[in-house]
């Protein structure tokens, strides 16, 4: 019988036992009145695999672009923000195994627990069917356009340095939520107008999103 995940994510395992582990929150195992194998090794090697994937597609895509360029651009969509909206995608949260008192405080949409679940599926993915089957799994999040968190404010940036008087700030709005649930509101302004905002569970993903939708008032981003 396969795992409801497996459907959502097109994929079959040979090795039903990696998906589990990937899914396994250390407060499970913790609380097993068994051994149980918990994530974290998983989280280690998906981690790996997420950066070389995320390297190379970045390397052939953007062949003008800098070491510097690329390295932000890794780096932000490697991090947990874009990981923990890559996990929503798939629905992640609601398919980890947590233990009692993880899942009272929020797991679920904890995004440093589904970031780090979500790098161990993709370990599980890679250990399961090889690399190939990892890179297919991760390039539709990562490919810009999709998810473009790669990399908005860089881009907004370049855009304004064009003209050496503007001056571009982001500034913090409003936050609203429980501190394992928050939403932050930060506003874009260029000198003292505010061209945009954006949303984000945290404030660099909503400095993101504000920059995201700057650039789309702009006709420099498609939807």
């Amino acid at each position: 019988m396969s795992h409801p995940l497996e459907n959502i994510i097109g994929y079959q395992f040979k090795n039903p036992k990696l998906l589990l582990t990937a899914l396994t929150h250390t407060s499970y195992a913790n609380e097993s009145r068994t051994p149980v194998q918990h994530n974290e090794r998983l989280e280690f090697l998906g981690d790996s695999v997420l950066q070389l994937v995320s390297a190379d597609h970045l390397f052939h895509a953007y062949a003008d672009r800098p070491e510097g360029d690329l390295t932000r651009t890794r780096a932000s969509l490697v991090s947990e923000d874009a990981l923990f909206q890559f996990a929503q995608e798939i629905d992640l949260g609601q398919h980890l195994r947590l233990g009692k008192g993880e899942e009272r405080c929020g797991g679920r949409t904890r995004p440093s627990v589904v970031s780090d679940a979500f790098e161990a599926l993709i370990a599980a993915l890679y250990l399961d069917g090889g690399m190939e089957v990892a890179k297919n799994f991760i390039l539709p999040f990562i490919t810009e356009g999709k998810h473009a968190e790669a990399d908005y404010k860089t881009r907004l940036q370049e855009v304004v340095q064009a003209n050496p008087e503007e001056k571009l700030r982001y500034v913090l709005e409003g936050e609203t939520g429980p501190d394992h649930d928050k939403r932050f509101v930060v506003g874009v302004y260029l000198n003292s107008n505010r061209v945009a905002k954006g949303e984000g569970r945290s404030k660099k993903a909503a400095e993101q999103h504000a920059a995201r939708e700057a650039l789309k008032l702009m006709g420099l981003v498609q939807e």
